[in-house]
């Protein structure tokens, strides 16, 4: 066996406060859900996750802490970039644009904030080595843990994207409306560049 299952579901428990914890990504697929529906917060969540894969490869690379600062900045600009797209489509009328948007295009995004977002470096670096137990198999035991923190992304931000999809389709929609949900899309955006910069 490569590792204890009890050191498995101990490193799970300490990692999900972070997942949960409202932060770019988790904000990315949200408003997603909120402007294009489920499809588009999955397919969102597919990139996410894309974008956490390569988190781990840099990491057992070694080149990831070169990176690190400049992910952040270029990530807080991303993140303002598409903000600004959604909120001036929600200033004009009668255009809807992130809802149409081709699901390779969703799962760019998707990478993209993930990609551009170190924090979610960190747990390779500050929490993921707390875990592992010197000998053979490192390699191995770091696949795993990577495995479990990029699982129950995929959970948690599959649940938040379902949940803010379904409350965003309630009811009629019209245009008046999808002004307002892409404006609160790209609000949320705004405030998932915000919270990059100053962390």
């Amino acid at each position: 066996m490569v590792m204890q299952p009890g050191t498995m579901l101990v490193f799970a428990a300490t990692v999900m406060p972070l997942v949960c914890t409202p932060g770019p990504d988790i904000l990315f697929v949200a408003s997603q859900g909120l402007s294009g529906g489920p499809r588009a917060a999955m397919r969102a969540n597919l990139g996410v996750l894309l974008g956490y894969t390569m988190h781990a490869l840099l990491a057992v690379s070694g080149v990831a802490p070169v990176l690190f600062e400049v992910l952040r900045w270029v990530g807080v600009v991303y993140l303002a970039y598409l903000a600004i797209k959604l909120i001036r489509s929600a200033i004009h009328p009668g255009h809807l644009s992130l809802a149409k948007a081709p699901d390779n295009a969703l799962v760019r995004r998707g990478f993209l904030t993930s990609f551009l977002n170190p924090k979610g470096l960190m747990v390779y670096f500050a929490i993921l080595p707390n875990f592992m137990t010197s000998g053979d198999n490192v390699g191995l035991q770091a696949v795993v843990l990577s495995a479990i923190f990029i699982a129950l992304c995929g959970i948690i931000y599959s649940v938040v994207g379902f949940v803010v999809s379904s409350i965003a389709r309630r009811g009629s929609f019209c245009d008046r409306r999808r002004r307002y949900v892409e404006g609160a899309a790209g609000a949320l955006l705004f405030f998932a560049a915000g919270r990059l910069a100053v962390n």
